[in-house]
């Protein structure tokens, strides 16, 4: 299958660890030494409408990606060392 970074930009990104939704791709990181992808790059959140800017982005290496397909990216995406993967409350994720 051929993929454009277009194409793959809109595509939803799947982690088959839990099963999750982590976003859709926002980005794609490439080394231009060598001509490779190097990871796939999901924005954070907006906070507040955007106006307290967003949370952190995820970028999940090449190395954790398992497929992708026509509709989704599934990746085998391990969290970082405290990181809520269930979240917060609603005024916690509001202000950040």
């Amino acid at each position: 299958m051929l993929c454009s970074v277009m194409d793959l930009r809109y595509k939803e990104v799947v982690n088959i660890s839990d099963g999750s939704c982590l976003g859709c791709v926002s980005d794609v990181e490439i080394d231009t030494a060598c001509a490779r992808v190097r990871a796939l790059i999901i924005y954070g959140r907006p906070r507040l409408l955007g106006l307290l800017g967003r949370c952190e982005d995820t970028v999940i290496p090449w190395e954790q990606i398992e497929c992708i397909g026509e509709d989704a990216v599934l990746v085998k995406y391990c969290y970082p060392p405290g990181h809520n993967r269930r979240g917060t409350s609603f005024f916690d994720r509001l202000l950040g």
